[in-house]
């Protein structure tokens, strides 16, 4: 049971890395661009939630929906401020500048909420379900996180297929030009793209908060490069990629963890990263794209 356990805890804490990674893929997918001030968003949202609940006593479910309409408003500012006036600049003038915007985050909560610590207090419940005559215990937190995690990625997957925005966004993918040329609004696709993945940034730092509950400035930083390792690992640009490769990290985590060293976890993680694309360059599920000359 003690196999079963570990693997359900690296499944859950791979769904939070996958919700995360579900930012970073899409806005790469996108605009070509890597947002590294998402792992910010995260904290963020998970500091509205806790202010929601502790100061103003509002019921999760409101508060969880208010970090998510806070987040999605940050999400846009960021796009509209930082990185629309970038939209044609070397992608090292945009990397410089994602890193700006993070420090800027981490430095503005410092200054709103201070560094220390907060203890965040579950918006499921501290409960949980056994299974086999109590041998195997499942909290809440962890149902909820991987139900979550199915439940966006399907619908994801439905948005991007099915919908007037979300085939304005494949078309962006392919070819940006192209799609002006058919009449999409490409930089308000963008915005939109930014939006939801900000949203699904505050709804990933509140269960990332709830399952390990300390909240302070720079919680978002260490999640958002492990999502981002994650976007890579799984294929960046893709969002069944974003799944699988925040899944698989998380599992290597915790076995890492509990099997061979809680000091060289991470170098674990990155190592097998590594591994993989020296294999497969383009991730597990990412397409090879050849450049002409």
């Amino acid at each position: 049971m003690t196999f079963l356990t570990y693997l359900i805890k690296g499944i859950s804490l791979g769904s939070i890395y996958a919700i995360i990674a579900l930012g970073y893929t899409m806005v790469y997918g996108i605009a070509k661009m890597l947002n590294f001030a998402h792992g910010d968003v995260i904290m963020v949202g998970a500091y509205i939630c806790f202010y929601a609940m502790m100061s103003f006593g509002l019921p999760p479910v409101v508060a969880v929906i208010l970090a998510m309409i806070v987040c999605t408003v940050l999400g846009v500012v960021i796009e509209r401020l930082a990185y629309k006036p970038l939209r044609a600049a070397p992608s090292l003038a945009v990397l410089i500048t994602a890193i700006g915007v993070s420090y800027f985050l981490q430095n503005a909560a410092q200054l709103l909420w201070t560094t220390n610590p907060k203890v965040f207090t579950s918006v499921v419940g501290d409960g949980s379900v056994k299974f086999f005559g109590g041998q195997l215990s499942i909290s809440y937190v962890t149902i909820v996180t991987i139900a979550a995690c199915l439940i966006i990625m399907v619908a994801l997957v439905w948005f991007t297929s099915k919908t007037k925005m979300g085939k304005a966004m494949r078309a962006c993918s392919e070819d940006k030009g192209a799609a002006q040329l058919m009449g999409i609004n490409v930089n308000t696709t963008i915005s939109v793209t930014f939006a939801i993945g900000a949203a699904l940034a505050a709804i990933a730092g509140v269960l990332l908060c709830s399952a390990y509950p300390t909240l302070m400035p720079t919680t978002g930083s260490m999640p958002g490069i492990k999502a981002f390792t994650a976007a890579v690992f799984g294929g960046i640009g893709s969002i069944p990629g974003a799944l699988v490769g925040g899944i698989l990290l998380g599992i290597i985590e915790i076995f890492a963890n509990a099997y061979i060293s809680t000091e060289l976890s991470n170098a674990i993680v990155f190592a097998v990263l590594i591994i993989v694309l020296i294999v497969r360059p383009a991730g597990l599920l990412g397409k090879q794209t050849n450049e002409k000359v």
